[in-house]
């Protein structure tokens, strides 16, 4: 048990810590607008570690003018609390904000045992509970099961390139030749540096990104699923880091690790739910097909390049089709929609994305850096065009680095979109409707 004279020190710390922050100088995020303040449900932010959680509850609850207590479970002198400290830390709640706060920002709670149970009490008293977590399993599984959907689940994701635009103050909407040169010039800084915001304004961003990576393998997987093998579970997640956008072969990495399928797949697993690598399925109708070959990819393109021994492949194009991967999850996976790669034969002509509502194909999606040359151009829309007809959907974008129009291939429009121009994109929800 921790001492409540612990409990309510830390508690007054962090009280006077959020006295002093100013939320209007902060990037905005998409994400605050998914938020339902008036609502019973608590609002629960899950994502991967340092991608901002913390900061957007912080600002939208400041900015909407309304009072709420805050407690950060993330500290050192709070590691050992159990089920039983948490109405202590209720008690220390009351009497530093007042009996009478009408919202309780709680975050990272998850390592504490039987928080869920907490919040749930909590929900039933007309509290307005604001929650925060890096793992996906412990979150949205315990939530469904006890909280029986009195949840909003929002996701959040490293800062999106029109994010890191902000951060950075560069103009997004001036067309002049230095304007476009200088927004080129930051995506190719985006593509390596990645989207963490505090990793913009630290110089040894190698050191921030192993002690990032670290810490997720450590705090949200080691400890959560208490594995013995951690060093197995590091040599897979740097291996899966090198080799984004590539399909999984369990045999292999197997055989190279010298671990069984059963014993890769549980660690990859693990990797998912930790949110520091997105795993996405094959088109398809059958259930086999759809968990066969899948691809890998990693939260951040900037975990690539800022790690030690780092030889990841400086494939420009596989980095562009890592970050339009996240960007197509940031913009609809609060939408419900699902998101899948389509090849139908082993040697067939894949497409890289498919958007879906339910088994409906809503939009497909190319990316490929440079399409100068008449074979790549080729490659590229016939297989759009041939999923297009089989999948029934003419919602089709090829996405590459410098190169924005409208063509038509064997009677089907294509919208080649500039990888700037589409991630700079204001309307997020233009899939259903005439999107460019």
């Amino acid at each position: 048990m921790v001492n409540e004279k612990i409990i309510l020190q830390v508690l007054s710390e962090q009280k006077a810590e959020i006295m002093n922050y100013k939320p209007q100088k902060w990037v905005t995020r998409r994400e605050e607008s998914l938020f339902e303040f008036d609502s019973t449900l608590a609002q629960v932010v899950i994502g991967v570690r340092r991608s901002g959680k913390s900061t957007l509850c912080h600002k939208v609850l400041q900015e909407h003018g309304v009072r709420y207590a805050y407690v950060n479970l993330d500290d050192d002198r709070l590691a050992n609390m159990q089920t039983e400290d948490l109405n202590t830390v209720l008690s220390c709640v009351y009497q530093l904000y007042g009996t009478d706060v009408p919202y309780l920002f709680l975050d990272e709670i998850q390592d504490v045992e039987g928080w869920y149970l907490f919040v749930n009490r909590l929900l039933r008293t007309d509290l307005h509970i604001f929650v925060t977590g890096s793992n996906a399993k412990l979150l949205s599984g315990e939530l469904a099961t006890h909280l029986t959907g009195r949840y909003n689940e929002i996701k959040l994701f490293p800062f999106s390139f029109a994010e890191y635009c902000e951060y950075k103050k560069l103009n997004t909407s001036d067309i002049t030749t230095k304007a476009e040169a200088e927004r080129k010039s930051a995506f190719m800084d985006y593509i390596n540096v990645g989207g963490f915001p505090e990793v913009q304004k630290i110089r040894n961003k190698r050191g921030y990104v192993e002690s990032l990576i670290e810490a997720i393998l450590q705090k949200d997987i080691q400890k959560r699923f208490k594995i013995r093998d951690v060093e197995s579970l590091r040599k897979i997640a740097h291996h899966l880091i090198s080799n984004a956008c590539q399909e999984l072969n369990y045999d292999e990495m197997a055989k190279l690790l010298g671990l069984s399928d059963k014993t890769i797949q549980k660690y990859v697993s693990y990797l998912q739910q930790a949110f520091l690598v997105q795993i996405l399925s094959k088109h398809s109708f059958k259930s086999r097909e759809r968990i066969r070959g899948a691809k890998s990819y990693i939260v951040d393109s900037g975990l690539q390049n800022n790690r030690e021994n780092s030889m990841a492949a400086k494939n420009i194009g596989w980095r562009l089709e890592n970050v339009v991967y996240i960007e197509l999850l940031r913009r609809y996976a609060n939408d419900f929609l699902d998101i899948y790669f389509y090849k139908p034969k082993a040697n067939g002509k894949e497409v890289d994305f498919v958007v879906c509502d339910k088994n409906k194909a809503k939009m497909l999606v190319q990316v490929a850096y440079d399409i100068d040359s008449e074979k790549t151009f080729k490659r590229e829309t016939s297989a759009l065009v041939a999923a297009s007809s089989a999948l029934a959907c003419d919602n089709l974008l090829l996405i590459a680095f410098a190169d924005s129009r409208d063509i038509e291939v064997d009677g089907k429009v294509i919208h080649i979109k500039s990888a700037l121009d589409w991630l700079l994109e204001e309307n997020r929800n233009v899939i259903f409707e005439q999107p460019y």
